[in-house]
C-alpha cells in the first residue's frame, strides 16, 4: 500500500508554547543524596508526593566534599535565567568532610573550610536570585563508629570517622542555616534526641537505613511543603479535560500563568 501524502492533513498547534516546563528541586550533596532515589529513599518519596508539581533532580555525588562541590554548584545553576524555574534546593554535605584527616586525607576537609564551603554556595544561590526562603541545608546524620569501624576493617582501612567530630560539622551547617535564614535539618542532633537509639537510622554506621530514609524525608516534607505545597497541577486533571476542544484546554492554565 502506498503512502497518499494529499490525504494527509497537518495539524497546526496553534497554542504559542514550545515546551512544557516544571519548577525543579534540586537535591546537591553526597553519596546519601545520591542514594535517595532509591526504593523508599527519601528522594524518591519527595519526587512521588510533588510529581506532576516539580521536577525532582538528584545531583547526588557518592565520596564528594564541600571542597569540590562548591565548584560544582555554579555549573548546575549557571545563571539567574537558569534559576528561574528552581523552586527549592537542598544542600547535604559533611559526611565526607568530617572524615580523620590522618586516615582519610582525600575526602577530610577542615572544619573552618567546611563551614565558608557552605556559605560560599548559599551565597552563589542568592547571587543568582535564589532566595534564602529555597534553600534547605541538611547536616550530616550520626555516625554509629563499630558499625563504620567493621565496615572499614572488611575494605582494608581503620575506622575513619567519629560521631563527636561529625557532630561538631552538623553544629557548623546549622549555624550557617541561621546566619543566612535557610531552613536546617540537623539531622546529628534530631536523630539522637532524648538519647534516642540511632542506629536503626544507619545501614553500616554512616549511610541510611529505610527507617533513615523515612526519618529524613519526615523531617524535611513539612520544609518543602511551606514552599511548594500551593504550586499548582502542571496540566489539568483529566476530566477537565474539554473533548471538544482538547488542545486549549490542556494548556490554558500554562499560557495564562506565562501571560
Amino acid at each position: 500500500m502506498r503512502f497518499d501524502r494529499s490525504q494527509v492533513t497537518l495539524q497546526i498547534s496553534t497554542v504559542n508554547l514550545k515546551m512544557i516546563s516544571y519548577p525543579r528541586v534540586l537535591l546537591f550533596g553526597d553519596s546519601i543524596t545520591q542514594f535517595a532515589f532509591e526504593t523508599k529513599g527519601w528522594g524518591a518519596t519527595l519526587a512521588n508526593k510533588l510529581v506532576r508539581k516539580c521536577d525532582v533532580l538528584n545531583r547526588g555525588l557518592s565520596g564528594y566534599n564541600t571542597r569540590w562541590a562548591k565548584h560544582i554548584l555554579p555549573k548546575l545553576i549557571p545563571d539567574s535565567a537558569s534559576a528561574a524555574e528552581i523552586a527549592a534546593v537542598t544542600i547535604f554535605f559533611g559526611a565526607n568532610d568530617s572524615s580523620i584527616r590522618e586516615e582519610n586525607p582525600q575526602q577530610h576537609v577542615p572544619l573552618e573550610e567546611y563551614t565558608e564551603n557552605l556559605r560560599s554556595m548559599v551565597q552563589y544561590l542568592k547571587s543568582v536570585n535564589i532566595k534564602e526562603e529555597k534553600i534547605v541545608l541538611i547536616a550530616p546524620p550520626p555516625i554509629h563508629e563499630p558499625s563504620w569501624e567493621k565496615h572499614c576493617f572488611m575494605k582494608g582501612y581503620k575506622l575513619n570517622r567519629l560521631n563527636a567530630v561529625t557532630g561538631t560539622y552538623a553544629r557548623a551547617c546549622a549555624q550557617v542555616g541561621d546566619e543566612y535564614g535557610a531552613d536546617v535539618v540537623d539531622l546529628w542532633t534530631l536523630m539522637q534526641e532524648a538519647g534516642s537509639d540511632f542506629t536503626v537510622y544507619l545501614s553500616d554506621g554512616l549511610h541510611l537505613s529505610q527507617e533513615g530514609n523515612q526519618f529524613l524525608e519526615s523531617k524535611l516534607w513539612p520544609l518543602l511543603e511551606k514552599k511548594l505545597g500551593a504550586l499548582p497541577f502542571i496540566l489539568p486533571y483529566w476530566n477537565d479535560v474539554d473533548n471538544n476542544n482538547p488542545e486549549s484546554s490542556l494548556f490554558q492554565s500554562i499560557t495564562e500563568k506565562k501571560d
